[in-house]
């Protein structure tokens, strides 16, 4: 049997084991999926580790995505990218490093039928996640993209990877009012209304979105923040992190094992078995 695991520090609360494992047993591959705590100073001997076991691959969180980058033997385009590895593959001891994030919401958007090509975004947030959104939405077309950050120069930092569609602002209630007033599709990258994090000083900026305009929020804990409640009430169509969540671990496992998964039939497998431990 082969070996995956999830590294980070702090990891035990993951949901990588239960995604994974429940794809594995679903396709019947010869895969275990385990949880490994690696504390930072102990990424170096963790990677010599996997090529004397065997290990297949690994995935990687907090706060190891960006150490493992000058790691890896290989990085593909996305990982180069992000300037972060959230994916590593073990093959006869060389370590391809990859990243899964931006990949991960494109698809998740193409599942909730929202068009990249053309759209009008706007970001809060301007952290490692919203990094790995904003570059994958202007690499698939957006026509747009509005990055609001309290530390605007974060966020500028961000648009200068292409300035001629990014620009930024600021995270009053004002800016971010103004700057939804003239978009498509709305995400939130923060982790404010994540469970145990503060919530947004006041929702009263989506009032200001076009009609019907799809409000995205990164975070699945709780399935539905404050702000999916709030644009709920106001009409627009609401997508939580879960989607993005499985997209990017069913990339992850296409890469372990090199083989194509129908995501369409694995996402009511995975988020039926989420949903019992939400």
């Amino acid at each position: 049997m082969k070996q995956l695991c999830v590294i980070g520090d702090p990891v035990l609360h993951s949901k990588s084991p239960l995604i994974q494992n429940t794809m594995i047993r679903a396709l019947g591959l010869d895969y275990e999926y385990l949880c490994q705590p690696v504390k930072r100073e102990e990424l170096p001997a963790w990677l010599e580790r996997v090529r004397a076991e065997g290990w297949a691959g690994f995935n990687a969180t907090m706060p190891h995505k960006e150490a493992l980058v000058p790691l890896m033997d290989e990085l593909d385009e996305d990982a180069k990218l992000y300037g972060a590895v959230n994916t590593v593959c073990n093959i006869d001891g060389k370590l391809y490093g990859y990243n899964t994030d931006g990949g991960g919401f494109a698809r998740a958007l193409a599942g909730a039928g929202i068009p990249i090509q053309g759209t009008k975004f706007v970001l809060l947030g301007a952290g490692g996640a919203a990094k790995a959104v904003i570059l994958k939405l202007v690499q698939q077309g957006a026509r747009q993209v509005v990055i609001c950050n309290r530390t605007v120069e974060k966020a500028a930092a961000l648009a200068a990877h292409a300035p001629d569609i990014m620009s930024t602002t600021g995270f009053s209630v004002e800016e971010l009012a103004k700057a939804a007033a003239g978009c498509d599709v709305l995400i939130n990258c923060t982790n404010l209304g994540m469970a145990g994090s503060p919530e947004f000083e006041s929702p009263a900026f989506l009032d200001a979105l076009p009609a019907g305009a799809p409000v995205c929020d990164l975070i699945y804990h709780p399935l539905e923040t404050a702000l999916l409640k709030r644009a709920k009430e106001l009409g627009h169509p609401a997508m939580n992190g879960l989607p993005l969540l499985i997209h990017q671990a069913i990339l992850a496992l296409e890469h372990f094992t090199n083989t194509k998964i129908d995501a369409a039939a694995m996402l009511p497998l995975v988020e039926a078995a989420l949903a019992q431990s939400l």
